[in-house]
Formats: structure tokens, C-alpha cells, sequence
């Protein structure tokens, strides 16, 4: 099955054709003190969660460029030219493979020598392939979540989404900031120390959604989009998607009486949506089931409707959002 929907392959092919003798220059150069961004080191991050991760940990070593401009759904992005070319430039490449086949694509042609796949730095599984099933996802992954049996990088059935798990993407936060400090040696020190400080407030996040979601009146959420599995698994929620793993998929009518009666059987209050997909088939569910909606953000990217001005801030907002629908006591 195929999580996101891919950019048309002659479109793409252009672009990377367009981009390739750029690429093809620039692909051996890493010095930052080459580059015109006054000798900060040049991070190219493909979309906001992992802009995030440079920002935080790159400090004012770094130079961030986002492929994923704010209000752009990233698995809808489509590469200028320029982009491609920019990739080949760069001292350092930051992505997640799986989540938008056309930076894949354009990457694998870059060939930068600090390439960092955000998937290769933590455990990759499997949530919501088939819409309905969820719920057994979630179940199985307690009890098996260091199996081997777990998808790794992009392979078939692989959930993309693991900056949702604070304890993740903290994981993720480490390799990042090795990676830095191997590109940039001569600022190790202060690389290992942002870490530290954002592998700290990442362990803080964890346990406010911890001790926030510990006691419950339910612990089902519906949500338009399947984002949201590592973090249902990590706290014990289980999560029914309306429309799977793609967030533009149409759910059947089958698929939208079955989440009816789950929301009466397990006394779901409010129907999720997100910012940057449409709301239409969720406020229709909630309408006709009489339930509430909200917004529960997957940080896909920050805009002015973002409730907060970064990941800790809209997490949290996300964590106060499930109190209220769950019924956190």
C-alpha cells in the first residue's frame, strides 16, 4: 500500500533533470566556511518537524533552510527547480524517507555526504495499514514493539509519523545532533549540549502525557488522519482513523457506520481534524453521531492557525485537547 500520494513521475523526473548538473557540481562540498551564510553550516531539512530538530540543536551554528514552506501540506509538496538545486549545496540534508516521495527522490540524486534519514534513527512499526484495524495495531504493538517483525525506513506498511512520540523523537534528536557534530566537528561541544537540553524538555513533554492521560473515562480518539498511532501506543490510547494512514482518503460508508458504533460503545465525545487537511468528512461524522469536534495538530507544519509557536508548545496543546475529549480526571 502506498502512504502518500506520489508526485507525478514526469514532473519529477523534469525537475530532477533540471536540478541534476547543480546537484552534480556541488554534491562534494562541505566546507561551511565555502558557503555564503557566513560560515554557518548549511542544513537543508525537508519539512517542519525536522527544521525543528536543526533549530533547536544546530543553535547559531546553523544556517535552515525548510524544503516545506508553512501552510504546504508536505505530503502534497512539489520541488522547484531551485530546491533540487539547493539540496546539492547544502553541508547537511535532514529528512524522513517515507513521508514525501519527491524529496526521496530528489535526495537520492543530491549525493551530500551528511545525509540524515530520521527513519534510521529510531524504531520504525506499523499502525493503521488497513483502516478499521487500529485499535489491533495498537494492541499487538504493546506487547511487541522491539519484535522483529516491525517495518524499518519505508518499507511497505511502515508508520512515517514518529515525531509524534516524544520519547521517539528524542531518539531521533541524538542522531541528528551525532550527525552535526560529525559535519561540523569544530562545534561538537555545542552540539552535544543543545541536544542534551532538547533531549531534556522532550523527556519533560513525555511525562506530562504520562501523568496527563494516566486516568481516563475512555481511551478512544477519532481522528481524520492515522497520524497519531506512536503516540497512542506510547500512552495507551487507541486511536480509530477515518481515513487511515493517508489523510485524503475517502472512508466507506461501512468504515463510517463502524466508527459510529464505536464512539457509542466506547464513549468517544469528539471527532479530531487538523489544520492542514480537510475537516469536511469529520464535522460530517460528528454531526450525524452528535459528538463534538476539535483540532489535534500533527505538526506537519507551524502556521498562524497552529495552536502554539513550535513543537513543545503545540504538543501540548494537543495533550490538553485529549484531556478534554477523553475525560482526563
Amino acid at each position: 500500500m502506498n502512504v502518500r500520494r506520489l508526485i507525478p513521475a514526469t514532473a519529477l523526473a523534469g525537475a530532477v533533470t533540471l536540478g541534476v548538473v547543480t546537484l552534480s557540481a556541488c554534491a562534494g562540498t562541505s566546507d561551511a566556511a565555502d558557503k555564503g551564510s557566513g560560515g554557518k553550516l548549511d542544513v537543508v531539512a525537508s519539512f517542519y518537524p525536522m527544521q525543528y530538530l536543526a533549530e533547536q540543536i544546530g543553535g547559531d551554528h546553523v544556517a535552515v533552510d525548510t524544503l516545506t514552506k508553512p501552510g504546504v501540506e508536505p505530503h502534497d509538496l512539489e520541488l522547484k527547480p531551485k530546491q533540487i538545486g539547493e539540496l546539492g549545496e547544502a553541508d547537511v540534508v535532514l529528512y524522513l524517507k517515507g513521508i514525501q516521495p519527491a524529496v526521496d527522490d530528489a535526495i537520492a540524486q543530491a549525493g551530500v555526504k551528511h545525509t540524515v534519514d530520521a527513519a534510521t534513527l529510531t524504531k520504525l512499526e506499523a499502525h493503521g495499514t488497513e483502516v478499521g484495524h487500529e485499535g489491533h495495531d495498537h494492541a499487538e504493538g504493546e506487547h511487541g514493539a522491539d519484535e522483529a517483525g516491525h517495518d524499518h525506513g519505508s518499507e511497505a506498511g511502515a508508520d512515517p509519523h514518529i515525531w509524534l512520540d516524544p520519547v521517539k523523537y528524542a531518539e531521533v534528536a541524538k542522531g541528528v545532533g551525532a550527525a552535526l557534530e560529525k559535519a561540523d566537528p569544530a562545534h561538537a561541544a555545542d552540539y552535544k549540549k543543545n541536544t542534551d537540553a532538547l533531549v531534556k524538555k522532550l523527556d519533560g513533554l513525555n511525562t506530562a502525557f504520562v501523568n496527563g492521560l494516566k486516568n481516563t473515562t475512555t481511551k478512544t480518539f477519532i481522528t481524520t488522519h492515522s497520524a497519531f498511532g506512536y503516540l497512542a501506543e506510547r500512552y495507551g490510547l487507541d486511536q480509530e482513523g477515518i481515513s487511515g494512514i493517508d489523510p485524503e482518503s475517502e472512508p466507506s460508508p461501512a468504515r463510517i457506520k463502524e466508527l459510529q458504533d464505536i464512539a457509542k460503545k466506547d464513549k468517544v465525545s469528539t471527532v479530531f481534524f487538523e489544520t492542514l487537511a480537510s475537516d469536511k468528512t469529520a464535522k460530517t461524522l460528528a454531526g450525524d453521531a452528535g459528538l463534538k469536534t476539535d483540532v489535534l495538530d500533527p505538526l506537519e507544519g507551524i502556521t498562524d492557525a497552529s495552536k502554539g509557536d513550535d513543537y513543545i508548545e503545540v504538543m501540548r496543546s494537543n495533550l490538553a485537547a485529549l484531556q478534554k475529549a477523553l475525560g482526563a480526571k
